[in-house]
């Protein structure tokens, strides 16, 4: 069948079941934008600033489990994209990223918008295609979405020279994907998994440590059956939230510099770590060397260049966690660590149930998270922005069948707003709350646009503490000089909600918090409340 390149790309995407693309349009990608047009199935999202179609996309795909797709234009618009690329790729999210570009023909001659995307993003992608033929474009694409979905999966771009877009084809869609050197392994070794069952039954205290692999894999059925059936504790990264309740028994809490004491002092004293889809992060796991030492590692990971990086396992197991924990549990694993699960329970029950004292004239964020926790849905996702909210979010907002999605490799600030965006338009019906402070919304602001334009629900609790916390709280710390880090008590974040036709409400005490969040929750439509926090919070600490 022949057709242009632009509507060879619309129609792969449609072979792909893709329903919904981020973007933000330009000169060389107009080809595929006039195609685009005619697509019956496909619903395009204008974004108003384009990493934010990344964000959108990368909230879109975690919550589907499908690669997010977006699409910009060349030059300016790429390197945009490029934040949200890297963003994706830290966390293990697949995309697709589509760009334009200049003629074929005049690549390399530096002409108006010509930016070597391909090369820019190389260090922080899992795959980039620069087209070339335009009756590669089939396979590629093919390729991409592939690539993207499989293994440990990750952002692929596709750099599309516009007179690619305008030559014609003979389309034709390939059925399968063969790619050389990428077979990505999938049930792990049986000689490694008769290791595991024999180091679980021999560890008086194993502790079962889950990252955001869990996720990528659809594995948290298996995971909480292992913990179930095996009755070894859990602790999380602050990517693995959300993987068990956060009520279950099981769940000691998360881990990391700005985790909780138990979870961190569980992490300090086992003598078997189960590592569970997890990359073991300098913020999770500050001194691995002293894990290694101390007790035997079981690392379980999709991808082989994870497993050794930072800690090095005494039993390594590559494959899908999915099946390699279907493979365990057929094994039926045996512990006897009930002492050990019991003491950890009751200190992380302990902990748990410690709360601050309200302040006065300000809300203690820490209690404002636990009242959320309490009104949410059951199944509603969080998606947290990142600096101290991020933390007081983590710690302190209970989960039960939800999800809590978060910038976590990265650390990108201005993500949770978009990434709702996208939850949402991929789940219209699941409650969406976005948590962030007031120096990162003021970073994607400008897409509350966009959640107006969509008809988008999603509820924004900004923590308004007139500084950039985290650096601020950082500072203090270390006894350094309070510098540039102050935020002047501007906008009047509720005349900007109403800008933009949000409604909006600002609240400063304690004793408005349980009501100001149920009539947040009760409203139809998207809701931003202004909560004023003081300065001198800290995050690092629990108290």
């Amino acid at each position: 069948m022949n057709m242009t390149g632009a509507q060879s790309m619309v129609r792969c995407l449609e072979e792909e079941d893709v329903s919904h693309i981020f973007g933000y349009p330009g000169a060389t990608i107009c080809p595929f934008y006039e195609a685009l047009y005619h697509s019956e199935s496909i619903q395009h999202i204008l974004v108003r600033q384009e990493q934010s179609a990344a964000h959108m996309a990368s909230g879109y795909a975690r919550i589907t489990g499908k690669a997010g797709v977006c699409v910009v234009t060349s030059g300016p618009g790429a390197t945009n994209l490029i934040t949200g690329i890297a963003t994706a790729y830290m966390d293990s999210i697949p995309l697709v990223a589509i760009t334009g570009q200049v003629q074929s023909y005049l690549l390399g001659r530096d002409i108006f918008q010509e930016v070597d995307i391909t090369g820019a993003v190389s260090p922080f992608i899992k795959h980039t295609y620069l087209i070339k033929k335009a009756e590669d474009i089939p396979r590629i694409f093919k390729e991409a979405f592939h690539i993207a979905t499989t293994g440990r999966p990750g952002p692929v771009l596709i750099d599309v020279p516009i007179d690619m877009q305008e030559a014609e084809i003979d389309f034709s869609y390939p059925e399968e994907v063969n790619i050389r050197g990428y077979k990505p392994t999938i049930n792990g070794n049986l000689k490694q998994l008769k290791k595991v069952v024999g180091a679980i039954a021999a560890a008086e205290r194993p502790l079962i440590c889950v990252g955001g692999g869990a996720f990528c894999a659809k594995a948290q059925v298996q995971v909480r059956q292992l913990c179930e059936e095996t009755k070894i504790p859990m602790v999380t990264t602050m990517m693995g939230l959300g993987v068990l309740p956060t009520s279950h028994p099981l769940n000691i809490g998360m881990i990391g510099s700005f985790g909780h004491k138990t979870a961190n002092m569980a992490l300090s004293q086992t003598d078997l770590l189960i590592l569970v889809g997890a990359r073991v992060g300098d913020r999770a796991i500050t001194a691995p060397e002293k894990i290694s030492s101390q007790s035997k590692t079981i690392h379980i990971d999709i991808d082989p260049a994870e497993i050794g990086k930072n800690v090095n396992p005494t039993v390594p197991l590559v494959g899908d966690l999915r099946a390699v924990l279907e493979s365990l549990l057929a094994e039926h694993p045996i512990s006897n660590c009930s002492h050990w699960s019991e003491y950890l329970q009751q200190e992380a029950e302990a902990e748990k149930a410690t709360m601050p004292d309200p302040r006065p004239d300000t809300i203690q964020p820490k209690r404002l998270m636990a009242e959320i926790g309490k009104q949410i849905t059951a199944d509603a996702c969080v998606v947290a922005d990142v600096g101290q909210n991020q933390i007081w979010a983590a710690k302190y907002l209970p989960m039960r069948q939800g999800r809590f999605l978060t910038t976590g490799g990265l650390g990108t600030m201005g993500y949770a707003l978009p990434a709702a965006i996208g939850v949402k338009i991929a789940a219209p019906e699941k409650q969406t709350i976005v948590v962030c402070g007031d120096g990162a919304f003021q970073m994607t602001n400008n897409e509350l646009s966009t959640m107006v334009e969509q008809g988008c629900d999603v509820k924004i609790v900004l923590l308004n503490n007139r500084t950039l916390g985290m650096v601020c709280e950082l500072q203090r710390i270390a006894k350094r000089h309070k510098f540039a880090v102050a935020l002047p008590d501007t906008p009047d974040f509720s005349k900007l909600a109403d800008a933009f036709g949000v409604k909006s409400r600002r609240i400063s005490q304690d004793a408005d918090m349980t009501e100001a969040i149920a009539e947040m929750l009760a409203y139809d439509g998207p809701y931003l409340l202004e909560c004023v926090v003081s300065e001198a919070e800290n995050s690092k600490v629990n108290m």
